[in-house]
């Protein structure tokens, strides 16, 4: 992914202030971590560094738990190229880290017995980063975009007219890509999985449906996987252990508090 375009966002026709405040000097500095978090993002920090001619050393690699107060990174070189990078690079920290710290959470809320995967509510243009986070943290990073798998969901279901029509129309795909079907009762999902669905979305319906939308479709085919979507909160996982195979949440991109990060000049 080319970072640089965030880099160029952010300077436009120049960092103004630095230029005018700035020697034309060599310099070190940190970035310190405020937060307990798992971190995500220091790929990235070193490259944007790299741009400005700095050489930037990590102390932590992404995935890590680090303690509030830990220093992640140590970087050197131009001092106004460190400072014109600054806040992109810590920018892309939080973001980053956010949502790794949020996922982590919800892998360790799902004891190992369920996969914790994010969705396309994701910023725009930051998308992959998002999902990488997601995915140093332990969670499955999902469809990358609407050409990864074929999902099915309600709006196709109502353009079509029917589950059983939604599915007799992707049935010519070709083999290679798997099929998602969204439900919100177990008779839609047993036709979905009797026409050769790979995975079943239950959608806000909540544990008990999709417990009963579980057992339905493994009587079908025993190797079909239930996702569980809508609303989840870290808080609700452990609900759907033994109830789903998956649980998806949009909140792991678009509402992932950030982690608060400074660099400091030494």
């Amino acid at each position: 992914m080319d970072l640089s375009v965030y880099l160029k966002a952010d300077v436009g026709k120049g960092d103004i202030t630095t230029v005018l405040t700035v020697p034309n000097t060599d310099g070190t500095a940190y970035i310190t971590c405020e937060q307990d978090a798992v971190v995500a993002g220091i790929e990235e920090a070193e490259e944007l560094f790299a741009m400005v001619g700095a050489d930037a050393t990590s102390l932590y690699k992404d995935g890590d738990h680090v303690k509030a107060g830990s220093r992640i990174m140590s970087v050197s070189g131009p001092l106004a190229g460190m400072i014109t990078a600054e806040r992109t690079v810590l920018n892309i920290l939080m973001v980053m880290s956010g949502t790794a710290t949020l996922t982590a959470r919800a892998v360790e809320a799902g004891r190992g017995e369920i996969i914790i995967a994010a969705t396309r509510k994701t910023v725009p243009g930051f998308g992959p980063l998002q999902k990488k986070a997601v995915a140093v943290a332990g969670g499955d990073p999902h469809r990358a975009g609407l050409d990864s798998m074929i999902l099915v969901k309600d709006n196709h279901i109502r353009a079509c007219g029917s589950v059983k029509s939604a599915m007799e129309k992707v049935s010519k795909a070709s083999f290679s890509l798997k099929v998602e079907v969204e439900v919100d009762n177990v008779d839609d999902a047993v036709t979905a999985a009797e026409m050769g669905a790979d995975i079943i979305m239950a959608d806000n319906v909540g544990p008990e449906i999709t417990g009963e939308i579980r057992d339905a479709v493994r009587r079908v085919n025993e190797r079909i996987l239930v996702e569980a979507s809508g609303d989840m909160t870290v808080e609700r996982i452990p609900e759907y252990i033994g109830k789903a195979d998956i649980v998806s949440m949009g909140c792991l991109t678009h509402s992932a508090p950030a982690i608060q990060f400074s660099m400091d000049i030494n």
